[in-house]
């Protein structure tokens, strides 16, 4: 699979970054996330510059970390949790297909 370019805004300044075509949304989400927390934060704190990306960076990380410490998502338990209800689900219409 080959790799596109997509050009991005953050913070008034353009890049373009290489990008597969199945993760430009995804990629253009994260650029909307770190956009508006370089904005906040230059909002709250006045700072600019490298110090205003080193503290987004340190703010978002925080965020991540506390994230994984209450448990984060536990994506093995999430498609066991949806195995069980789709068996369940498969078990309630095979009765109800008796019932016709």
């Amino acid at each position: 699979m080959s790799n596109d370019t997509l050009d991005i805004n953050i913070f008034g300044k353009e890049y373009r970054v290489a990008c597969k075509p199945e993760d430009r949304e995804g990629l253009l989400e994260s650029v909307r996330y770190l956009d508006g927390k370089l904005r906040e934060l230059a909002t709250r704190t006045g700072a600019s510059s490298e110090k205003l990306a080193v503290m987004t960076a340190l703010n978002i990380t925080h965020e991540f970390l506390q994230f994984q410490r209450a448990g984060g998502f536990d994506m093995p338990a999430m498609k066991r949790r949806i195995g069980l209800v789709n068996a369940r689900l498969d078990g309630i219409l095979a009765q109800q297909e008796k019932l016709f």
